[in-house]
């Protein structure tokens, strides 16, 4: 098993694409197998989804719709609204498992690897990469 962790800085986005990072991670791991993307955080997740045609920002309405940020949470710790922080990854998995052929990420023509973030109060993430070759 080949693994590796990214480190990543969020305050530039709450959607953000690390579909190039990822797909290097699988380049250089090369051969076939099973690619787990694990957020080991309690407030994002990731999502398999289309970028740059305004995807991103229909997602983060929705969740938005979904998870407001006020006070209405028990969770209150952290900026307003954090609670709804720590209820996201129930609705976006922290984790995803992508087929790789020959070191290269098996997905749809508009698919990119979204790392989803709210929460402002803690802009480092890691993200642990792990091919399990098959």
């Amino acid at each position: 098993m080949e693994q590796r962790e990214l480190n990543l800085d969020t305050s530039g986005g709450e959607a953000v694409d690390v579909s190039d990072e990822v797909e290097r991670f699988a380049g250089d791991a090369g051969g076939d197998g099973l690619l787990n993307v694990f957020a080991p955080h309690a407030t994002c997740g990731l999502a398999l989804m289309e970028t740059g045609s305004g995807s991103e920002e229909d997602l983060l309405e929705a969740l938005g719709r979904i998870l407001p940020r006020d006070v209405r949470y028990r969770h209150r710790h952290g900026s307003p609204g954090h609670g709804a922080d720590h209820l996201l990854p129930v609705l976006v998995a922290p984790s995803l498992v992508i087929p790789v052929r020959d070191g290269r990420l098996q997905l749809g023509t508009w698919q990119r690897v979204v790392l989803v973030d709210l929460n402002h109060d803690n802009p480092r993430r890691k993200l642990m990469l792990s091919l399990v070759r098959g």
